[in-house]
Order: C-alpha cells, then sequence, then structure tokens
C-alpha cells in the first residue's frame, strides 16, 4: 500500500506543469507568512493588552498604598495589620470599588447592592428572594424576661486567642457547655488563604470540568513587610508578582504583592481581543483571496516564455532551424530569447555550410577524377595517341587531385584539433626580412613586385615558426593566383599598442563586398567558372583562419588602397 501511495505521488509530481508548481508555491508561502503574521500580532496585541490591565490594576491600588502606609504610620509597625485578612479585604473593596478591579463576591460595594434589591422588592409590594442578601435595617426589638433588647445579631469574627487567667468572654460570645474556649476561623472565610506551617500556601480552587466556560482568573493580594515577609493576604507562591513600594518618609516600609495576570477572562478587554482575532483571520483570509487572484496570473505570465522556449527548442531537435522567438521582455527570458535566435541563426548557418561543403568536395573530386578517366579511356580507345605530353596532362590531374586531398586533411585536422603547434618567442620582424628574397622570387616569375615595410624595433609573438611560414606562403600563393593582372605585392608590419598587425595587400581585380566575408570559408570561390587550374582547391584561406586562430589572433579581408585586396592579420606582444 505503501508503495502504491508512493507511485501516485511520483506520478503527480512528474505529471504537475511547472505552472501548477509555480502556483502551488507561492500560495503555499503565502499561507504559511501570513498564518504566522497573524498569530504573531494576536500574541502581541494579547501581550500588551494584558500589560496594559496589569498596569492600570497598579494604578487603581495607589490610593490603597497610602492608606497602608498612614495604617503604619498610626502604629509603627504591621503588628495591627498581621492576619488581618477580613480588614485587608474589606480596604481592597472600598478602594476598588466600581473599577473594573472589584474582588468578586463581598466588599461594601455588593452589600450595598443587595440592599438596594431589598429595598426595590418594599416599594413594589413583593417579598424579598431568599437567595437576596438581608435587609441593612435595623432588626425589630423583642420582650423577654429581662426587658426589651435587640435581636441577637451574629457573633463576631473570633480572633482565635486563648483568655487569660481570671478574664471572662463577653456576653452573647461565650461557647456553650462543653465547647473549648480557642477555635481558630475556617480557612477561606474572609476570601483569603494564610499561609501553610511549611511556608506555602493552599491549592487554588480546582478548574471547572472540562466542557464549561473558563474559569475567572483569581488576583492575590498580600501585605510584605520590608524584607519581604509575609504579613497578611492571599500569596501563593506558584505565581509571579508585581511588588509595589509602600514609601515612608523616603524608606521602603513594606511591599503590597499583586499577582500578575497571564491572560484575560472577563471584561471588555477580552471582547476586543476576541473582535481583534476575528478581525486579524478576516483579514488573513481575503489577502490570500489576493494572493490566488495575483499568484494566478504571475504564475503564466512567467511560464509562457518557457512554453514558447520549449516549443522551438522540439522544433529544432526536428531539424526545424528557422525559428524565431519574439518575447518582447527585457529581462532574464528576454536575453534566453535572444540566445535561443541566434543559437537557430548559427545551426541553419552551419547546416547550410555543411551541404555547401558536401557538394563542394564533391565537385572538387569529382572534376578532377573526370578529367583523369577521360584522358586515359581517350589513349586506350586511340582516340588519342600514347605519348609523353599525355601522360604528363594525366600526371598534373594526379598532383592536383591529391593536393586537393592533403588539404582536406590538413583543414580536417584543424578541426579537430589535429594540428600540432610548437610556440616559442619568435621576431616577427626578423622572420619576414628573412623570408623576403624567396617571395620576390616567387612573384618575380609572375611579373609581380614586393614591397616589405617593417619596423626598425623587434616585434616579438608567441608562435610556431613553421605553421607561420605557412600562413605567409598560403597568403602570397593566393595574391599569385588572383591578383595576376596587377603590378605588385606589399607587406606591411606594424606595433599597435600590444598587438602586431601584418597587412598583406596586392593592387589587383580585389573582390566584391558580399564576398568578403565569405572568403574564409571551406572552398569558398567569388567565381563558380573558375576550375581548379584557376582557382586552386579553395581550402588556402581557411587553412589561414586556422593558423591565426590557434594563435589567439584574428584574420579579416577588405579592400586596399591599392585597389585590390587586403587581408589583415592581428597577433598578441608579448
Amino acid at each position: 500500500m505503501g508503495f502504491i501511495k508512493l507511485s501516485a505521488a511520483s506520478t503527480l509530481n512528474l505529471h504537475m506543469r511547472i505552472h501548477n508548481k509555480l502556483f502551488l508555491a507561492l500560495f503555499i508561502f503565502s499561507l504559511v507568512l501570513v498564518t504566522t503574521l497573524v498569530s504573531l500580532v494576536q500574541w502581541s496585541i494579547g501581550k500588551g493588552m494584558v500589560d496594559y490591565v496589569n498596569t492600570r490594576e497598579m494604578e487603581a491600588l495607589q490610593p490603597l498604598v497610602i492608606e497602608l502606609s498612614q495604617v503604619y504610620r498610626s502604629q509603627g509597625s504591621w503588628q495591627t495589620m498581621v492576619d488581618q485578612h477580613a480588614r485587608l479585604k474589606n480596604m481592597l473593596s472600598t478602594h476598588l470599588a466600581g473599577s473594573d478591579f472589584a474582588p468578586p463576591g463581598g466588599g461594601p460595594n455588593r452589600l450595598a447592592r443587595a440592599e438596594n434589591r431589598v429595598r426595590s422588592s418594599a416599594l413594589n409590594g413583593s417579598r424579598p428572594d431568599a437567595n437576596q442578601a438581608p435587609s441593612f435595617r435595623r432588626p425589630p426589638r423583642e420582650q423577654s424576661a429581662y426587658g426589651t433588647r435587640d435581636r441577637r445579631l451574629p457573633p463576631p469574627r473570633r480572633e482565635g486567642r486563648l483568655l487569660a487567667a481570671g478574664e471572662s468572654r463577653p456576653y452573647g460570645n461565650r461557647p456553650a457547655p462543653g465547647r473549648p474556649e480557642f477555635r481558630p476561623p475556617p480557612p477561606g472565610r474572609d476570601g483569603f488563604r494564610p499561609p501553610h506551617e511549611e511556608g506555602g500556601f493552599p491549592p487554588l480552587p480546582p478548574h471547572h470540568k472540562p466542557g464549561a466556560a473558563k474559569p475567572e482568573y483569581r488576583v492575590s493580594y498580600a501585605l510584605l513587610d520590608r524584607d519581604k515577609k509575609y504579613v497578611v493576604g492571599d500569596y501563593p507562591q506558584n505565581r509571579e508578582y508585581v511588588y509595589m513600594d509602600i514609601p515612608q518618609e523616603e524608606e521602603t516600609i513594606g511591599f503590597l504583592a499583586v499577582s500578575k495576570r497571564n491572560e484575560l477572562t472577563k471584561g471588555y478587554e477580552l471582547d476586543f481581543l476576541e473582535q481583534q482575532q476575528h478581525y486579524l483571520w478576516f483579514i488573513a483570509v481575503l489577502v490570500m483571496l489576493l494572493v490566488i487572484l495575483v499568484t494566478l496570473p504571475l504564475a503564466r505570465h512567467l511560464v509562457q516564455p518557457i512554453r514558447q522556449l520549449t516549443s522551438g527548442m522540439h522544433k529544432l531537435t526536428q531539424g526545424d532551424y528557422r525559428q524565431s522567438l519574439d518575447l518582447k521582455r527585457r529581462d532574464e527570458f528576454g536575453m534566453l530569447s535572444r540566445d535561443f535566435n541566434e543559437l537557430a541563426t548559427t545551426l541553419e548557418q552551419n547546416e547550410s555550410a555543411r551541404k555547401r561543403w558536401l557538394a563542394n568536395i564533391s565537385h572538387e573530386l569529382r572534376t578532377p577524377v573526370a578529367i583523369l578517366r577521360g584522358e586515359l579511356e581517350a589513349m586506350i580507345d586511340g582516340i588519342r595517341t600514347l605519348s609523353q605530353e599525355g601522360i604528363e596532362s594525366a600526371n598534373q590531374e594526379v598532383m592536383h587531385l591529391q593536393r586537393l586531398i592533403e588539404d582536406l586533411h590538413q583543414l580536417t585536422s584543424a578541426d579537430i584539433g589535429g594540428m600540432t603547434y610548437r610556440k616559442q618567442k619568435l621576431d616577427l620582424t626578423r622572420l619576414l626580412v628573412n623570408e623576403q628574397m624567396k617571395y620576390q622570387g616567387y612573384l618575380a616569375d609572375v611579373g609581380l613586385d614586393f614591397k616589405l615595410a617593417v619596423p626598425v624595433q623587434a616585434v616579438w609573438i608567441h608562435a610556431d615558426k613553421t605553421r607561420f611560414c605557412q600562413l605567409l606562403d598560403n597568403l602570397v600563393n593566393n595574391c599569385i593566383k588572383y591578383a595576376s593582372s596587377g603590378s605588385q605585392v606589399r607587406i606591411t608590419l606594424e606595433r599597435n599598442q600590444e598587438k602586431a598587425c601584418l597587412y598583406i595587400e596586392d593592387d589587383g581585380p580585389g573582390v566584391d563586398d558580399k564576398h568578403l566575408a565569405h572568403l574564409f570559408e571551406h572552398l569558398y570561390r567569388t567565381d563558380d567558372s573558375r576550375n581548379s587550374q584557376t582557382g586552386g582547391t579553395g581550402l588556402g584561406l581557411s587553412i589561414c583562419s586556422h593558423i591565426v586562430a590557434a594563435h589567439q589572433g584574428e584574420i579579416c579581408a577588405n579592400h586596399s588602397t591599392l585597389g585590390g585586396l587586403k587581408v589583415t592579420i592581428s597577433l598578441p606582444i608579448i
């Protein structure tokens, strides 16, 4: 089953288009980002609101701090406040009455509200509810054997003090017969939890059952002395507190410990937080809808040129090189489309050159073979007599065929990197001077003058002397073949910054502009009517181009000021 699931996921991944992948990637990233931002904003707002509520509570307790300072001033110590939980609670209820921090379930504020409810019921003629607080009017007097007296009120809170020897309990507070004199107050009766004997405090009331509403957070208040020792109040150790200084004449006489709220459980602040959370998630949903509306066109915009490139590349693999992409973009896709167009153009040119190369090779090989075969058949058939002249003519065709084969082999070796070069430091000025006599003899035989112009100082290059002489021989032979109707050939050497420039010029018929860029191609001829006797093999300039490229140089053809052709060679100087 796991293998089937993995195979299905792999198949889905393979068949999912890049448009869908890009959209999903952008959508998932935006979803994670928006969710993280909303969570952080909610946490920040909640924490800020809790800190704000704690700060407001500290401000509301400032009057209580002043009253506690006055209590300490009147007695000179905290002795009167020790274990006076009811007193501290009444003080808290008094100062926090009417605020959002009033302690629940007690205090004058609650008693006043109960009395108002009873009075309202009496005015309406209805009986008070049994759950309502009793009226604060004086109860009726009743007759007894001792005369008229008040109805007994609830006994005051016992402080749990043992009577001294000879001391009697006040009337109305005497225990029943058989009861002990000491009776400690029940824990939690006044809303505070005194500390345990071990120094701890009783646990907080248990939370509600699961599924019930969130319990209200109960704030702990405690009075501590200047050494932060417990005096009175609710002071559990498992809470974090804020200690408010109680000043007295520029010194701290105690602290009012108030437990920090870590979260809000009621009040308009909690409603505000819940409302903000709803707004934030609503905004998050709107943002994700906008992300969908933006990412779909964006993914389509990014993928569209890729689709065009894919279609164009598929056609190139099928041999259709006449492809052109016009994306009209200025980004990386625009650059890629221009490179694609250059690649298609180059492939088309190479294909055309390959076909022309094969046609020229077959033509160049067929011509001497046909001539040689015709002469041999004429001599065999008796049309031509077997003579020395016929044998020399056949031998010339064989020699021409041999030169063509050697040039083809040399050019093929250059294309595949088979031509070897033994480069060394070479003085180009001295080399031309040494070759001057040889070229003068070659050119004088065809009626051409040779002129050489070189600088006085040496021009050093890194080159193979044998290959460089082959380069010069091919260029001079090219002048002899095509500039025989002229009168001179001139070779000039110049030093141009970091380049050595060599110019070979003649005053022959020259070449049209349309042929200048193709002179160094394989088997290219400016006149298709020329045969091998007048035009050579058509491979000499191609070999020259390979030799110059192997020396990290450049070669080009232009019109000469003499009226013929000018070949320029640039080589780096060492």
